[in-house]
């Protein structure tokens, strides 16, 4: 089966070794997206702005895969305190208000202190 690699501009997929994106067959898998803004500035201060971004990024990513938003079928999202659910929902309700994928969160230690979301995403291509 054909693989397709989608790239973004983290500064971790080199180093790392992955992909904000892999595309199988009709299904699109976005890896972990934290909040770094594409000029690699540092990410804004609330919760609800950094998950805006990071939908932002994956819905980039998506669109360069053949999908969307409107087909994103699981979100796994990762926040560093419980208090910050409210903002990061927000977000996620503004983008699968009417998706409603399936949705998991997770408090969790992020890589960079001054994260408060980090978010991946499966999609089906239509």
């Amino acid at each position: 089966m054909e693989r397709t690699l989608i790239t973004g501009h983290s500064p971790f997929e080199g180093v790392a070794g992955f992909s904000r994106a892999v595309v199988v067959g009709d299904r699109v898998h976005v890896a972990g997206t934290a909040p770094i803004p594409p000029d690699g500035s540092s990410p804004p201060d609330g919760a609800y702005e950094q998950a805006a971004l990071c939908l932002e990024i994956i819905g980039e990513a998506l669109q360069r895969a053949g999908s969307g938003l409107a087909h994103v079928v699981r979100t796994n999202i990762y926040v560093t305190d419980a208090a910050h659910w409210a903002g990061v929902a927000r977000a996620h309700g503004e983008a699968f208000g009417d998706v409603r994928p399936a949705a998991t969160c997770v408090v969790a230690q992020l890589l960079d202190p001054a994260w408060k979301v980090e978010i991946e995403a499966e999609a089906v291509i239509p």
